[in-house]
């Protein structure tokens, strides 16, 4: 699957830029980054533009700049949050907050849901076309066996519904439109420096391995992908 125009929102992670020098590389297409933070890439088909993830009119706007000379064949979005300064995951019952649940929810499903009110009625309708979240693993209830990180499982679930509501909304408008949730794996990141240590060196992936993988599943997508989670290795992830 050729993809000649592209949008990635949140574009300033490891592997949100793993993927956008893959692409830049790898084909011809014209990419529209999108970032709350100041990033930078050499390549001249790759477009850098400010976001405001709490201001609907920026995503609306960001929206129609992606689209402006035509339709979107790939979105990509990459929000996520598993920790910062004042969120960590939680270990046990007596971690939970109410400002935890609040930010882990906004980073990971309110905004990529906002994202996708304004970008999906961009994907192009005349050929095939995917909208993808970068979503998690242990955001499978039938998966889990481990418990803990209550708001970052749950959030990912939540995600998860919202991809599965998106493919039923867009397959009544849009018959060659495609939604997935993406798991890229374990990868050396800011993201999961702190939890990898006892993570098997061939389970830990570089952000260019993860990459190059993802886009591997992103190509051979068809209509019967819609609305499913797929891991880095092509395999549905179950709900």
């Amino acid at each position: 699957m050729m993809f000649k125009r592209v949008a990635v929102i949140g574009g300033s992670g490891a592997i949100a830029s793993a993927l956008i020098q893959q692409l830049s590389e790898d084909s011809n297409a014209k990419i529209y980054v999108f970032s709350q933070h100041d990033i930078l890439f050499e390549s001249k088909n790759i477009e850098v533009h400010k976001i405001n993830y709490l201001e609907e009119k920026s995503i609306s706007n960001s929206a129609d700049l992606a689209s402006e000379d035509g339709d979107l064949d790939l979105v990509i979005i990459t929000n996520g949050i598993l920790h910062n300064e004042k969120v960590q995951p939680e270990k046990s019952l007596k971690d939970l907050s109410i400002s935890k649940f609040n930010e882990v929810f906004l980073v990971n499903t309110i905004i990529p849901s906002l994202i996708a009110k304004y970008f999906l009625p961009k994907l192009n309708k005349s050929s095939r076309s995917v909208m993808s979240f970068l979503s998690a693993r242990v955001g499978s209830i039938s998966d889990n066996r481990l418990g803990g990180w209550y708001s970052y499982r749950s959030s990912k679930a939540a995600l998860n519904m919202i991809i599965k509501n998106l493919s039923i909304e867009l397959a009544r408008l849009n018959g060659e439109g495609i939604v997935v949730g993406l798991h890229p794996g374990t990868v050396e990141s800011h993201l999961s420096s702190p939890f990898s240590s006892n993570v098997p060196k061939d389970k830990l992936f570089s952000p260019s391995f993860a990459a190059m993988k993802l886009m591997e599943v992103l190509s051979n997508l068809d209509k019967a992908s819609t609305g499913k989670v797929y891991g880095w290795d092509g395999k549905e992830i179950t709900p």
